[in-house]
């Protein structure tokens, strides 16, 4: 996501003839498009994304775990907060 927000700003820089960046070659400023793209592959490649996306679920779920056993009166091991 960063490559593509500095791929825009680069272009739209370069469409404004802003600062240095009006002199670039035009390879220079489509470039993190370029790179945008193969680090997507990479991490859909090696399963980056998807082990990313099973750890929020996790997280989530556990969350979820923890306070509906706090709304219960019980702790996170399954036993109840009062003693004997």
């Amino acid at each position: 996501m960063y490559f593509v927000v500095i791929g825009v700003l680069l272009l739209v820089m370069k469409m404004a003839e802003f600062g240095m960046v009006a002199s670039w070659p035009w390879w220079g400023i489509l470039s993190p498009f370029g790179c945008a793209v193969v680090w997507w592959a990479f991490a859909d490649g090696t399963g980056y994304t998807k082990r990313r996306e099973m750890d929020k679920m996790d997280a989530r779920v556990k969350k979820r775990r923890e306070e509906n056993l706090a709304n219960l009166g019980m702790d996170d091991r399954g036993r109840r907060g009062k003693r004997r």
